[in-house]
This record gives C-alpha cells, structure tokens and sequence, in this order.
C-alpha cells in the first residue's frame, strides 16, 4: 500500500486506522491476486497455486492470531474475520485456507508452541482436521476411530475413517480425535475421545493413511478428504492434552469457528451483491438499463440491508470474544444469520443475472454454490437454532 487509510467521518470507533489498512490490504490481495485465480481454477476444479499461498504467508494473514513472541501479529477474532470477509469476497476456499494456520494449533503443549507457532506463522506449517465420521457429524460424541495404545512400545495404534478432512494432503500436521475408551454411561459418550498430532510430509500420505477426495460441487480450490486409518502408527508422544478429554478440545474453538464462517458468508454475499450492482448498470432490457427497473432496485436494497445486520452482529461477536465475554448464543446466531442471509443474496444474484448466472461466465454462480455450503459446515442452521432455543428455553 502506497498510503494509510484513515478513518472518513461517520467510520465507526471500532474501524481504528490499523483495522482499517488491514482490511484495504486484504481488500487488494483479494481483488488483485485472488480473484484471477478464483475465475481460471475454480471452474476447472483446480488447487490452489503455492505462489498464493506463500504471499499469504509473507503478509502474515497465517499468524493473525499467533501471539507476536512466535512470530505473529498478535491480533484478535476481529482482525481475523476482517481478513477472512475480504478474501471470501474473490474466493471463500482462500479465506478457508486462513484456518489452516489460524487456531489450528489448540492443544498444544508449551513446548510445541514453542517448536511449532513459529513456522505456523509463516506457513511453513499447515494443518488440518479430522473430526468428523459417517455417523458422527453433528454429534461428535458418536465417534468410533480408535487409538489404542501398544503395550511393548507405548505408540498409538490408529484403526478407522474420517470424513470431510479439507487439506489433508497438503497439510504438514493434522489435528486427529479418536477414541481412546469407552464410557459405559451412554449419556456420557463424549467422554473418552482424545486428540492427537500427526505430523506429515506436505503433499503426501503417512503409511497406514490412505484418502479419498470428495466429490464435491464447490469449495474447490483444494481437496477434501475420506480418509482410512488401517494400523497406523504415532508415537507415544502424540497425544494432545489429557487422554480422554478430546472432546473438549474440539468444541473449544466453536465460537471462534463461527464467527469466521460468518465472515466467509458475509464475505460471499457482498460479492454477490457488487457483481449485481455493475451487471445491472451494463445490462440493457426493453431500451432500459436493469438498474432501472424497480423490482430489481429493491432486491438490491434488500441484500445490502441483510449483509449489513449480518456484518454488525458479526462485529459484535467478534468483540465479545476478544473481550473475553461468554458469547456462545450470539455466535450460533451470527452463523446461523450470516449463513441463511449468504445462501438467499447469492441466489437473488443469480436471478439478477438472469441465465447469465446459471453459466460460469459470472462468478455469482460460485458465490451461490460455496453460500450453500455455510448452512452446513460449522455446524449446521438447524444445530445453531438448537443451541439458541436452548439457551433460551432451557433443554426439553
């Protein structure tokens, strides 16, 4: 950047002139870098060039959040989602990819801390995370891959399948949970899971994993994966945190998981929303710009409004976490808000467009596309309106 953007008049106190040149330099990035790339691969279902990657890296957007004695800026949940919005704007895979370095280091030990934020924060080292299974999505307490633990060598012996594991491959470290015992209280399933670090050559699978991409209908940019556990083998020293507590590490970061996906929403609709705004003013119908016409001026009206409910609230949330206040109510409904509102403007931005936005000559089709994945991933709308209701009402 040639200049710092300072605050116009009316900017809110929170928009401080540091948040506002890390949006404008993410804001660049996005336009400049990633939206050429978002529009020649993602049609064709390609992956991510390292060329990207590494500029990411050499901004800092992967130590956003790694405190600045390992390397990183030292910055909170705000500034991350900050980013996070402007990425998705170009291509929410990319702002996806943020997470691979951001937070992914939960549980772990001082002394990997030490060893370890250093290189996450400058993308030499990548994770990912193996949480899910087929039968355990949302409940994340019905896990059953399990991590037993040989007598004669104390290494972890590791038998079963996960699923939707994105980045997988190209990982350097995934975040594995499986289960080490078996609570005989079957309300109490969700003790009994631990955590563990598997650490791998980038762009490979360890012996004893194998992997299957998905075969998905967005979210491209990078693989997502099955993968298969047949007596594969850790080191002893391969758990993260206490035995048998892995279920608390993996629900620690939901606020935080939340509220970026919220950002990845908004982030995708306000792309939807520009994209309109310039087709309506080029597009001609019956000697009339669209932009002309009513019907379509209000459904612009309308998304904006929806993106902006969406991104105060977010930014509220985002405060709330910083803060350190408890805001597990308000994240459900950032995400769940963000999500539905991402899912209904990408769809009238479609519409807007016409046939136009059924081809992938306009990339309203793959805002629409990734907008309906938001409603599922990080937990879906319908988990978001249980946790609401529950806090709310009380558990029936």
């Amino acid at each position: 950047m040639t200049h710092k953007p300072r605050p116009r008049p009316g900017t809110p106190h929170y928009m401080t002139e540091e948040r506002l040149e890390l949006q404008a330099l993410a804001r660049q990035f996005s336009r400049e870098v990633v939206l050429p790339i978002a529009n020649e691969l993602d049609p064709i279902e390609g992956q991510f060039p390292e060329e990207m990657v590494q500029q990411m890296a050499d901004m800092g957007f992967f130590g956003i959040l790694i405190p600045e004695e390992y390397g990183g800026l030292g910055l909170g949940v705000f500034e991350y989602c900050l980013v996070a919005e402007e990425l998705s704007r170009a291509w929410m895979s990319v702002s996806g990819l943020l997470a691979r370095g951001n937070g992914m280091g939960g549980g772990f030990s001082p002394e990997q801390e030490q060893r370890l934020l250093p290189k996450v924060a400058t993308g030499e080292y990548l994770g990912a995370f193996a949480l899910s299974e087929a039968e355990a999505g949302s409940d994340v307490a019905n896990i059953t891959c399990r991590a037993e633990q040989d007598p004669a060598t104390g290494e972890w012996i590791i038998n079963g399948t996960k699923m939707w594991c994105t980045y997988a491959d190209m990982a350097d470290y995934i975040i594995l949970f499986a289960r080490t015992s078996v609570d005989p209280d079957p309300t109490k399933r969700h003790r009994g899971i631990s955590a563990f670090l598997v650490e791998k050559e980038r762009g490979t699978f360890p012996e004893g994993m194998s992997g299957t991409p998905a075969k998905k209908i967005g979210y491209f940019g990078w693989k997502t994966w099955d993968l298969n556990f047949d007596n594969f083998r850790l080191p002893a020293d391969a758990l993260l945190g206490e035995k048998d507590k892995g279920f608390y590490q993996a629900v620690s970061g939901l606020e935080v998981g939340r509220a970026h996906t919220a950002a990845r929403s908004i982030g995708l609709a306000q792309a939807a929303l520009e994209d309109s705004i310039d087709y309506m003013g080029t597009r001609t119908q019956f000697n009339t710009k669209l932009s002309g016409f009513q019907h379509l001026r209000f459904k612009v009206a309308d998304m904006a409004a929806q993106i902006e409910a969406a991104r105060q609230l977010m930014y509220s949330v985002c405060t709330a976490i910083d803060t350190g206040a408890r805001c597990d109510k308000e994240a459900a409904m950032v995400k769940y808000f963000a999500a539905e509102m991402a899912e209904k403007v990408t769809s009238e931005a479609v519409q807007i467009h016409g046939g136009a936005g059924y081809t992938k000559d306009f990339a309203v089709e793959r805002h629409w596309r990734d907008a309906r994945l938001t409603k599922i991933f990080e937990g879906s709308s319908e988990i978001q309106m249980r946790i609401i209701s529950d806090l709310l009402l009380g558990r029936e």
